[in-house]
């Protein structure tokens, strides 16, 4: 079971967090990374194991606590204004197959609004927050 939850957040990771996924490489420790949240749960993992619960039940329960500080994907949010907002450029980047290296840095770039203004779930729709990122993304377009 362990094993799998493993390969279930390091794909999860590599859809809405590419961002983490480049750094743990190159810091070569996706392994520490992985194990270390696996054995922030294994408590309750092993719990749940003991009492029969069924694997599908238990997996979906470890994914949404190990996925939880991922959450909201500042990635998959980027990306959704260059599209929404940017459609010529988002396919461009995409044709192009650099949409998610530039979605990176555009997050970079957009780090410091994040920053003062948060970004949480209960924030997602903050037209404040979607209006500072869109400046910022035009900013770095130009």
């Amino acid at each position: 079971m362990e094993e799998l939850l493993k390969e279930k957040l390091w794909f999860y990771i590599i859809h809405n967090n590419p961002d983490l996924m480049f750094t743990l490489q190159e810091d070569y420790s996706v392994l520490d990374y992985l194990n270390e949240k696996i054995n922030g749960i294994k408590f309750l993992l092993d719990d749940m194991l003991s009492d029969g619960t069924p694997k599908y039940i238990i997996e979906e329960i470890c994914l949404n606590i190990l996925t939880e500080d991922l959450k909201p994907s500042r990635f998959l949010y980027i990306r959704s204004l260059l599209s929404d907002e940017f459609e010529k450029t988002y396919v461009d980047f995409q044709e192009s197959g650099i949409l998610t290296f530039e979605v990176i840095n555009l997050m970079e770039s957009c780090k410091p609004i994040f920053e003062t203004i948060g970004f949480t779930k209960e924030n997602e729709e903050d037209l404040a927050l979607r209006n500072a990122l869109i400046g910022q993304i035009a900013d770095y377009l130009n």
